[in-house]
């Protein structure tokens, strides 16, 4: 069976697996991976650019690197390969676990429970959930559907079509050593750049992909463009600007402005500024864009991914 064959069927019916399965509550690989790169970094750790260079190396190289030994175990046997490639990409994605938290709030937030609302929405982000109304909540999880549409789905799908399971294991590792270390902390702030600059890198073409497919499946195609091409490079993330941007744009209301972190104040640019203000119903409705943005970028990257194939040919 042809390579591109191969990545189809494996992250289609990976994929599905998400959809039908969600994550595993005990075990699962990420969590697994998480474990393993906390012990590198107590062994590793000094305030020091260098320190970081190593962590990311030997964490994203590794989970690379596992990727490419199993993928030459399985190489002469279509079928495995096909489950390698679908045991990855369930493994990586997290499309269900997304929506599931996001609908959770909503529900919450549809009942009149703030406070439930409140102590749910860390699984779901890093925001101060006590320094947020009903609204604001619904804002940061609309804004989290957004960033982790591109960061949980279609930025594996990308690196997948480029790499295979190398690509599928590595984009996640390098997503997940961002959110451990990444951050602008005074712990972090040196060790953590390797890892913060990378993630850039990696998640630079997933992020513009998913930009491009909420504007096709989102209701409003010319406002998704207009909100991106205004407003996306004024978020202070390369990456989650234009997704955010377009989100908003496609579905009409207004995103970003002061939202707070760990106690730290944020005054962000406003993204379309001609939508209206978030309410509770859009969280469905980004959830479901989320949805079909996930289902257009497997038909993307398995195309991609034939075409690169036709052309090594």
């Amino acid at each position: 069976m042809r390579a591109d064959r191969v990545f189809a069927y494996g992250t289609a019916a990976g994929l599905l697996g998400d959809l039908l399965l969600g994550d595993p509550r005990r075990g699962h690989p990420v969590a697994v991976f998480g474990r393993a790169a906390g012990a590198v970094e107590r062994r590793l750790w000094r305030d020091d650019r260098g320190r970081g260079v190593l962590h990311t190396v030997v964490c994203a190289g590794g989970a690379v690197a596992v990727g490419a030994l199993a993928s030459r175990v399985v190489r002469r046997s279509p079928l495995a390969s096909v489950a390698l490639t679908g045991v990855a990409t369930w493994a990586v994605v997290g499309g269900t676990s997304l929506a599931r938290e996001a609908r959770t709030i909503g529900r919450a937030l549809e009942a009149g429970d703030v406070e439930a609302a409140r102590a749910r929405l860390p699984h779901l982000c890093g925001r101060d959930p006590q320094a947020l109304d009903a609204d604001g909540i619904a804002r940061a999880v609309v804004e989290s559907v957004a960033e982790n549409t591109s960061d949980a789905v279609v930025g594996a799908l990308v690196w997948g079509a480029v790499g295979g399971v190398p690509g599928l294991l590595g984009f996640r590792a390098v997503n997940t050593l961002d959110a451990m270390v990444g951050h602008k902390s005074s712990r972090y702030l040196r060790y953590g750049w390797a890892s913060a600059r990378l993630d850039d890198i990696a998640g630079w073409p997933g992020a513009r992909l998913t930009a491009v497919l909420a504007t096709v499946a989102g209701s409003d195609p010319r406002g998704a463009v207009r909100a991106w091409r205004a407003d996306a490079d004024r978020h202070p993330s390369p990456n989650a600007g234009p997704v955010e941007a377009s989100f908003a744009g496609a579905l009409g209301v207004r995103l970003g402005g002061t939202l707070s972190y760990g106690g730290r104040v944020e005054h962000r640019p406003v993204l379309n500024e001609e939508g209206r203000a978030v309410e509770v119903a859009d969280i469905e409705r980004a959830v479901r864009l989320s949805r079909r943005v996930s289902w257009l970028a497997l038909g993307v990257s398995a195309a991609a991914r034939r075409v690169v194939r036709g052309k090594r040919s």
